[in-house]
């Protein structure tokens, strides 16, 4: 990956496990929610949306950044008073909210449950749906050799993505990475399918649904589902050339659909 330059970082508590905040930019506030196995270093994508607003990216319990925080989450509403009080203590109250992956499932569901917390919504590919004539794949079923190319059309964007950096210590590594996973089945398992489709309908929000022409996992039907079940005014657009985590593949293009769309 190229050098960018590094956010400022703050750590907000939530049931007693510290939770790591980026920040970065000026003017309005968006807010990230990564998607599946977080985000263990900024990336591209949160530049170009930080070049005209205020980029908050708070890790969700348990991926990177967010330490052993999902050990205490036993519930689906466990997870949502969870991301509830991350997106508060984050100053996100209010603000756009984007989301990827399972970031995306849990932003939908926090924009269902506090209309209020939300002013518009995106969504990449997001987690919740199980339609067994056309299930998605089960990323947590995988070689470990196979996820790259199940999360992204270039495989190695995220080995990249993944790689340790220079001076990281080599035990605690690959335990954060590995955490990431696990924390995402205890909020998805099994198969990805929290019912969320009972609840889309009372998004409030103005809602643009992004999926990557590629994406090996969630089904472009899916966006159908989530664009009917949704009530205030959905907008999909397909990201050529990109996988399941679409701002992974293709930072530029995604940037700019949510750029145009929350205006």
């Amino acid at each position: 990956m190229s050098q960018i330059s590094a956010p400022e970082t703050m750590t907000i508590e939530v049931n007693g496990y510290p939770t790591r905040v980026w920040r970065k930019g000026s003017g309005p506030r968006l807010g990230f929610l990564a998607g599946f196995g977080g985000l263990p270093r900024w990336v591209p994508f949160l530049d170009e949306l930080a070049a005209s607003h205020t980029v908050i990216v708070p890790s969700l319990p348990g991926f990177p950044g967010g330490d052993r925080g999902h050990s205490v989450l036993d519930s689906h509403l466990d997870w949502l008073l969870a991301v509830r009080e991350i997106l508060d203590k984050s100053g996100l109250a209010g603000a756009d909210l984007a989301g990827s992956s399972v970031g995306a499932s849990l932003a939908a569901e926090v924009a269902a449950l506090w209309p209020d917390m939300v002013r518009r919504l995106a969504l990449i590919a997001p987690f919740g749906l199980f339609d067994e004539t056309n299930p998605p794949t089960d990323p947590w079923a995988q070689r470990a050799v196979d996820v790259a190319g199940l999360m992204c059309a270039d495989p190695e964007v995220w080995k990249a993505l993944k790689a340790p950096p220079e001076g990281a210590n080599s035990i605690e590594w690959p335990i954060e990475q590995v955490r990431a996973s696990e924390a995402a089945a205890r909020i998805f398992w099994p198969l990805g399918n929290t019912r969320i489709e009972k609840r889309l309908r009372l998004i409030k929000a103005p809602t643009l649904l992004l999926w990557g022409e590629q994406d090996r996992i969630m089904p472009r039907a899916y966006a159908d589902v989530f664009a009917q079940g949704i009530s205030a005014e959905t907008t999909i657009r397909t990201i050529v050339g990109a996988g399941h985590l679409a701002e992974l593949d293709k930072p530029i293009e995604v940037a700019a659909e949510i750029l145009k769309f929350i205006g």
